[in-house]
């Protein structure tokens, strides 16, 4: 897990923009893409890209119910 606490909030609101947009491109790349390594490895990435975009809305929602 990282740790995002030293991030801002604008930065937090950056990296989850940055997450959502590569998590879009790897759908559409899954989706053209053929053959079973390549599905899984692109599920991979989805699947770590989502985990960090999770966390960075968590520790953004943290900080904004304060």
């Amino acid at each position: 897990m990282n740790d995002y606490s030293v991030l801002s909030l604008s930065q937090l609101n950056d990296r989850i923009a940055i997450l959502r947009d590569n998590i879009r491109q790897l759908t559409e790349q899954a989706a053209a893409s053929s053959g079973a390594a390549d599905e899984e490895r692109t599920s991979a990435r989805i699947a770590q890209q989502q985990s960090d975009l999770e966390d960075l809305v968590r520790e953004r929602d943290s900080r904004t119910k304060k």
